[in-house]
C-alpha cells in the first residue's frame, strides 16, 4: 500500500486525485473507495491507496483513509 493526501475531489462527477508522498498524482473513482464513503474523504485527508494500470494511465484503488 502507498500513502498520500486526497488532493482534489469533484463529488458531482464521483472522482478525484490523490498526491503520494513522492508528489505523483493519481486519479481515483468513487467506487475505488474501500471501507468508507466517497463522501467521508476530505481535501488534505490522508490515504493509503494501491496503484493499477489502466487505459488512462496509473490509477489508485482499495483506497483507505489512514488509520481504517
Amino acid at each position: 500500500m502507498q500513502t498520500g493526501k486526497v488532493k482534489k475531489l469533484v463529488r458531482d462527477r464521483g472522482f478525484g486525485f490523490i498526491s503520494d508522498t513522492d508528489g505523483k498524482e493519481f486519479f481515483f473513482h468513487q467506487t475505488s473507495v474501500a471501507d468508507s464513503k466517497f463522501d467521508a474523504l476530505n481535501e488534505g485527508q490522508a490515504v493509503e491507496f494501491e496503484v493499477e494500470s489502466s487505459p488512462k494511465g496509473p490509477r489508485a484503488v482499495n483506497v483507505k483513509i489512514s488509520g481504517n
